[in-house]
């Protein structure tokens, strides 16, 4: 049987011709698993600043104990410290010589850096002081008459948290996690560093944005900043919304 996938098509006079494997090829490569690639990086890395930047912001909105202050400041640094900075203290820490870097090559024979395993660490340190400081914020807003009394009618702690504490401080933490996620698409040089430029392994979309334009493929940089622009756009857009109506929501509760 004849291949008639690659033939010229015709539409009403007008001649289209279908890309070829190579083109194809190429597509992929320069576009799609970039793509998936930086989407499979941003959830896990917002996976793991939700789940810790929830239990500290938790533990840090409800407990006083000496040093708080110290340990606060090292969570939220990595907000203003520039990306080079991240990304050498993460050598430090899981490079071949560093301590989580020696025990992965012992325990696992392999190496964490020039991994994509590396590049969710390092976007997932940059994103968990917008996750800690949104959760902090919205704990610290839950009336905490209603968890005395959840308490007074003997429901346990994890029951107060999961019934009154956690459903009323979600919307500040939706948008945190949306914040985060937006910001562990984006990183570039903390994983530049610890991840490095592996194309189909660890070139995320910035880094192939970075590196289309420094090869001149203008082409490519620009589709792949659009991509980026239209869902940056999309997730903020939806986040503005969302929030005028849960505020709007809330007035209406507290009126009623």
């Amino acid at each position: 049987m004849k291949n008639t996938a690659l033939r010229p098509l015709v539409c009403r006079g007008v001649k289209f011709n279908a890309p070829t494997r190579s083109e194809l090829h190429k597509m992929e490569n320069d576009f799609l698993t970039p793509l998936f690639l930086s989407l499979r990086v941003a959830v896990l890395a917002t996976a793991l600043a939700f789940i810790f930047g929830i239990m500290l912001a938790w533990l840090f909105s409800r407990k006083s104990f000496w040093g708080k202050e110290i340990i606060e400041t090292v969570l939220i640094i990595p907000l203003v410290l520039p990306p080079t900075v991240i990304g050498f203290g993460l050598l430090l820490i899981i490079g071949k010589h560093g301590p989580l870097g020696i025990f992965s090559e012992v325990l696992f024979q392999r190496q964490i850096i020039f991994t994509w395993g590396a590049a969710v660490i390092a976007a997932a340190v940059v994103a968990f002081p917008l996750v800690y400081q949104n959760a902090k914020a919205a704990f610290e807003s839950v009336d905490a008459n209603q968890e005395r009394a959840a308490r007074t009618l003997g429901a346990k702690e994890t029951e107060v948290f999961f019934t009154i504490t956690f459903p009323l401080a979600w919307p500040g933490m939706a948008a945190g996690l949306i914040l985060a996620f937006a910001r562990a698409l984006g990183e570039f040089g903390a994983t530049l560093m610890v991840a490095g430029n592996i194309p189909g392994k660890t070139q995320t979309i910035p880094m192939a944005i970075y590196f289309a334009v420094e090869a001149g493929d203008n082409k490519t940089a620009l589709l792949l900043t659009l991509i980026v622009l239209i869902f940056s756009f999309s997730l903020i857009l939806g986040l503005n919304q969302w929030s005028k109506r849960k505020v709007k929501y809330f007035a209406a509760k507290e009126r009623n």
